[in-house]
């Protein structure tokens, strides 16, 4: 029987075996030979789970059906996630090199934390890991950010699987449309920007003064809208006032709809202009670093006060998790300005996590509309986004998608409040699980839950359930949803 959901599997994980490589080659590179076998063994794992998948779903080919897409994407996640934290479990627990974990749960929560570009991690001293560690982790953000996905987009069509259904599954928001007429080569298109944007910022890092291994890892981290760092205190540790804003301009950048990007590329400005989202993100990211800026201006120097509320207002509205500043040692004020941000999120058709721009802009004029209504009966009102009218037909799953969102927040709270932690803590970090955001508020174990601290004290149940909540997250719920949903009907069939 043709199984085109395995054949797709089986390609990516094919790429997945290749990108396995890289650190292995980083680890000869810096002779780190041990780090070597840690990424060829689960690479190795990985081409005979391929070899498998193409018994079973030979010849596969056609269209993924709507249903058989989300299906893929979730498939995909989970098995390279479980993939990626191999390294991280075979490096084991030893006192000479002070090992990287010694059990799974914290292995698959980095991985999944990775992939999805949360940037939460369980690791208290990310400076004494090799440097091949470092840089998977690096990686795996990369690679979680846009590229597998993007990746299958562009490769399946080659192999004859028609791969329509799955920009519905992957993409982020409400707009999920395709910026060319073939997917292949949107999904061109989309590698090929995330690709510059690297580069990009590689080389303005470097031209700052970083070296170049900080410099790649740190711009796989950025342009993912990922958290993870090679210094314990993330971007702060260098102390490098040109390093802050370069991350904090690509932060924004990461944050922005790609099609933006695209607009801008193919000489249509005034649609560009047009954009109703980017125009509220712009908005939201130049009146938060006001109002934060000036509450911290007391407390710190202009020019610190400007770069420190620039840079974290960045890192948490395109859920980077970056820490130039601990918001937590801030103002009441200002952290209640970095709170509203944890709950907005970035642009759709981003690398970005949260509710998305557009939902809140969406569900703002809807309610401008009713409060309209309220006052003017017989008056005629449409919702307009991006210069068009008429976009009524999205509130309800836009107010679905929402509702669905805040209970998944409040059902991992529940879940971390039953260890212990404080209410705080509890909805501060449910949130930024669920918002692929990284750091929160308050503290657990004695251990602080914000940009300076680490997730290594939360129960081993809750980081099982956070890793379920920054998957939920990163598949905009519905995914994982669908795939919960078919093997709860499997094992009733059976």
């Amino acid at each position: 029987m043709k199984d085109p959901v395995a054949i797709a599997i089986s390609w990516m994980l094919t790429l997945a075996g290749g990108c396995l490589v890289a650190p292995a080659v980083v680890a000869l590179a810096c002779g780190e030979y041990r780090g070597i076998p840690l990424f060829l063994i689960p690479a190795a794992v990985c081409w005979l789970y391929v070899w498998r998948c193409r018994r079973v779903g030979r010849r596969a080919g056609g269209r993924l059906a709507d249903r058989n897409a989300f299906l893929f994407v979730g498939k995909t996640w989970v098995v390279i996630m479980a993939l990626g934290a191999i390294p991280l479990f075979l490096y084991g627990f030893s006192s000479t090199d002070k090992g990287l974990v010694d059990n799974i749960t914290d292995a698959v929560f980095e991985s999944v934390s990775g992939f999805t570009a949360t940037g939460a991690t369980v690791f208290a001293d990310v400076e004494s890991f090799p440097k091949c560690i470092n840089f998977w982790r690096c990686m795996m953000h990369w690679l979680g950010g846009m590229g597998i996905i993007a990746l299958a987009l562009a490769v399946l069509p080659k192999v004859g699987i028609n791969t329509s259904a799955l920009m519905k599954a992957e993409a982020s928001g409400s707009d999920r449309g395709r910026l060319t007429v073939k997917i292949g080569d949107t999904a061109k298109v989309l590698i090929g920007i995330y690709f510059a944007m690297t580069v990009a910022e590689l080389m303005l890092l470097r031209f700052a003064g970083l070296g170049w291994f900080d410099s790649v890892c740190h711009a796989l981290s950025n342009t993912a809208t990922g958290g993870f760092s090679t210094r314990n205190e993330s971007i702060r540790a260098f102390g490098n006032p040109a390093v802050e804003w370069i991350c904090t301009v690509f932060m924004l950048a990461g944050a922005v709809n790609y099609a933006c990007y695209f607009m801008l590329l193919t000489g249509r400005f005034r649609k560009f202009l047009q954009n109703s989202e980017l125009r509220a993100f712009a908005l939201i990211v130049a009146v938060a670093t006001g109002v934060c800026t000036f509450v911290q201006w007391g407390r710190e120097p202009l020019a610190d006060a400007l770069r420190h509320c620039a840079f974290e207002v960045a890192a948490v509205i395109s859920t980077t998790g970056f820490m130039g500043s601990d918001y937590t040692e801030w103002a009441p004020a200002a952290q209640m300005v970095i709170f509203v941000l944890c709950v907005i999120g970035g642009c759709s058709g981003s690398t970005s996590g949260g509710v998305k721009v557009v939902r809140w802009t969406v569900l703002w004029k809807q309610l401008r509309n009713d409060v309209a209504k309220l006052i003017h009966p017989h008056g005629v009102y449409t919702i307009r986004l991006d210069g068009e009218a008429g976009r009524e037909s999205i509130v309800p799953s836009v107010s679905a998608f929402v509702f669905v969102y805040f209970m998944l927040v409040l059902l991992t709270a529940t879940a971390a409040a039953f260890s212990g932690m404080e209410i705080k803590a509890a909805l501060t970090s449910s949130m930024s699980m669920v918002g692929n955001i990284g750091p929160a508020f308050g503290e657990f174990g004695g251990a602080s839950l914000g940009p300076a601290g680490c997730y290594g004290t939360v129960a081993p149940y809750v980081k099982w359930v956070f890793s379920g909540a920054m998957l939920a997250g990163r598949l905009e719920i519905y995914t994982l949803l669908i795939l919960v949903g078919d093997i709860t009907s499997r094992k009733a069939e059976e």
